[in-house]
């Protein structure tokens, strides 16, 4: 059974704290959404369970599962649409950590680039360039560079931001395929309906985890209204966390 534990964690930077003291336990083969309000900390605690953080106190422990078995979307935003490269040649890095940055691409590797291009709506788009697509298709791409890294645990940060209807919709389909195959799915989202819908858990953060569980019992009124207060009263002048985690 592999299982990311969360001790006591507490992530930031320079050592001033953006998420405190944050306990529980994502389950093999579980679909989480991480919501809260906008500066919750919750692309923080994306960052940290991918190592990309390391916690100012406590511990993310890996349980059966490497980093190597983790595979992450950024938001939008952090993602270089002007870099010259084509989409199947942004595809392809899916299998980075099989090639290295000189590996060779085989003709496997490739045909496989164009079956996800095509699971994802975009047939026909390996040779454009990644500056042309549209926000909803630069998504799809995305999507599709997952299905290549075929990784049991997939993070997802805002992934439907500023997304089309349509687009939404399929990419909810893969990811309801995901969730057949028994991978372990946790997404920053804001739309708290689509959360109900798609999402049997939820971890809702106001820099402080507000509660855990099953979504009919975290997405209350009560929850959302304390992490609201939660947020409000955040002392952006906090004292120095000790340097180190566990």
């Amino acid at each position: 059974m592999s299982q990311i534990r969360l001790a006591d964690v507490t992530l930031g930077y320079e050592r001033h704290p953006a998420v405190h003291h944050v306990s529980g336990l994502f389950a093999q083969g579980s679909a989480t959404a991480i919501v809260g309000p906008n500066g919750a900390g919750k692309s923080t605690l994306l960052k940290g369970l991918m190592g990309l953080l390391r916690p100012l106190g406590g511990a993310i422990r890996l349980e059966g599962l490497s980093r190597r078995d983790m595979a992450y979307l950024p938001q939008q935003a952090e993602i270089d649409s002007d870099f010259p490269m084509t989409v199947q040649d942004a595809v392809l890095l899916g299998f980075w950590r099989r090639t290295g940055a000189f590996g060779a691409v085989s003709r496997g590797m490739a045909a496989a680039a164009e079956a996800a291009l095509d699971k994802v709506g975009l047939e026909g788009f390996a040779r454009r360039q990644i500056a042309a697509l549209s926000v909803g298709q630069r998504q799809r791409m995305l999507f599709a560079r997952l299905l290549l890294q075929d990784c049991p645990v997939i993070l997802l940060d805002e992934p439907f931001a500023a997304v089309d209807a349509r687009t939404t919709h399929d990419l909810l389909g893969l990811m309801r395929g995901w969730r057949a195959e028994g991978r372990t799915l946790i997404a920053v989202l804001h739309d708290f309906e689509q959360v109900r819908r798609h999402f049997p858990h939820s971890l809702l953060l106001a820099r402080e985890l507000i509660a855990w569980g099953e979504t009919a019992t975290v997405l209350t009124e009560a929850h959302l209204a304390a992490a609201r207060a939660a947020c409000d009263r955040w002392d952006e002048q906090a004292p120095l966390c000790p340097e180190g985690g566990e």
